[in-house]
């Protein structure tokens, strides 16, 4: 279904000071919690999970106890200090998406995000993982900040398609839904072999490789149910970013300048296993 075009917001002199100072105040904020979860990992490693108090965690950071409820609810919601703040980076990666980008492509490099938080910090997060396994409390409250990561994604492919049109042959709607699942249980499979080797080893490489398997699955049959929109449409979708046909053992593909490379190698793979 067509999209409304967003109408652009008029600037004025000031955007410019109040954009800056809004950045120095997120960088301020995402500061104070990464410390906060500094000490509170410091302390659970010490003194364990259980007699740890809000405010020796405080303390160790060295702010008052209203500063620590200033950015965390409770001693569960300091170990994850950065889930907020990589939720808003990779919805912006959605929403900046170029026109021609298949929908899955944009979702796998959207949850990429997550994974460059975990590869940021390796030591913090393999301590992390470790410590989730080991109180329950945690593992739930980790599960639930995964939940969110699936949901925007699952949003963001329904969005590109009428969820409310269920016929034969058209099964958007589930694949949407599926494959949503499909690309966080893909990054947390490698996420979590990456943390159990101690944080060792080409992540991105292994990351790349389990997204192809997931586009390999569904990429194809995302889009498949709708009808082929009318040349004579105003609204007819944009010819494809990639082509690739078989002449004989020639593959000739044509491609837009602007068309992403792993989807240009992808459909002349795609033509060759055809061919």
């Amino acid at each position: 279904m067509p999209k409304a075009a967003k109408t652009p917001r008029a600037t004025s002199p000031s955007d410019a000071p109040e954009s800056a100072a809004g950045t120095r105040a997120a960088a301020q904020r995402l500061k104070m919690r990464r410390e906060l979860a500094n000490a509170a990992m410091e302390l659970f490693a010490t003194k364990g999970y259980e007699a740890t108090t809000v405010d020796e965690i405080a303390a160790t950071a060295g702010v008052a106890r209203r500063t620590f409820f200033r950015h965390f609810r409770s001693k569960e919601e300091a170990i994850f200090p950065d889930h907020d703040d990589t939720l808003v980076r990779a919805e912006a990666v959605l929403n900046a998406a170029p026109p021609h980008e298949h929908p899955l492509d944009t979702v796998c490099r959207g949850i990429k995000e997550v994974m460059k938080m975990y590869a940021g910090s390796p030591a913090v997060s393999v301590a992390r993982y470790r410590l989730t396994r080991e109180v329950p409390t945690l593992r739930e409250r980790e599960i639930a900040s995964v939940a969110r990561y699936e949901r925007l994604f699952t949003r963001y492919l329904l969005g590109h398609f009428d969820e409310r049109d269920h016929h034969d042959g058209n099964d958007d709607p589930l694949l949407a839904e599926v494959a949503a699942s499909a690309v966080v249980t893909a990054h947390n499979h490698v996420l979590r072999r990456w943390l159990r080797a101690g944080g060792q080893g080409d992540v991105e490489t292994q990351l790349d490789h389990a997204f192809a398997i997931v586009r390999e699955t569904f990429g194809s049959g995302i889009g498949a149910g709708r009808p082929a929109p009318s040349s004579s449409s105003p609204q007819a979708d944009p010819a494809p970013a990639v082509r690739a046909s078989t002449t004989g053992d020639v593959v000739v593909a044509v491609a837009r300048t602007d068309a992403p490379l792993d989807e240009v190698m992808r459909t002349i793979q795609q033509a060759l296993t055809k061919n």
